[in-house]
């Protein structure tokens, strides 16, 4: 098997991290693994931002466990609880992609998500560990998320697209295993 396939089965869901920074290098060497994805029409509709402050992290982590807790449905927040009541899992730092709206509209998210698999699977390669984390997004979601888009440097027009934990696990995980039922072969 190829490092390529190697890294894609190796890759699993982190909700343990240390608190070990990976190094600036390797967060490069992530974040332009990520920006070289393609994009429809190469419009590159996105802006990666590395966050390595952890009182930003924290900022985000308790605006959104605030609003977790006010929301109607609880299982959400019961889900973050069962797992040790920390949204961003302790995670050292985080890749934030930006999206900006494409057309035909939505395409920017296809485009986000290719980038984010990017970013995710040179992490593995490298031996940093991952989360695709959408509870990122749950910080911009109020007004508090214009002063958070200000502190992060967002483009104009730029709207949270998805965060990537970074870090190193405190325990290996395991990939999930894939439901081979979900491929259909024509001939």
């Amino acid at each position: 098997m190829n490092e390529t396939l190697q890294a894609i089965a190796k890759r699993f869901a982190c909700r343990d991290f240390s608190d070990q920074m990976p190094s600036d290098a390797d967060l490069q060497a992530i974040a332009l693994a990520a920006v070289q994805a393609p994009s429809g029409m190469n419009r590159q509709p996105w802006q990666v931002i590395v966050l390595k402050n952890k009182q930003i992290i924290a900022e985000m982590e308790a605006e959104g466990m605030r609003l977790l807790s006010e929301m109607e449905d609880q299982t959400p927040l019961e889900r973050i609880q069962s797992r040790g009541g920390k949204l961003f899992y302790n995670a050292p730092c985080m890749i934030i992609v930006a999206a900006k709206e494409s057309i035909p509209k939505g395409s920017e998210w296809m485009d986000c998500g290719i980038l984010a698999q990017n970013a995710v699977l040179a992490a593995t390669s490298l031996g940093i560990d991952s989360l695709h984390c959408g509870m990122v997004k749950m910080a911009f979601t109020q007004n508090s998320g214009i002063d958070l888009k200000h502190k992060l440097k967002f483009n104009e027009g730029y709207e949270c697209a998805i965060g990537i934990l970074l870090g190193y696990a405190n325990k290996q995980g395991v990939p999930h295993d894939p439901d081979l039922s979900k491929i259909t072969v024509i001939d």
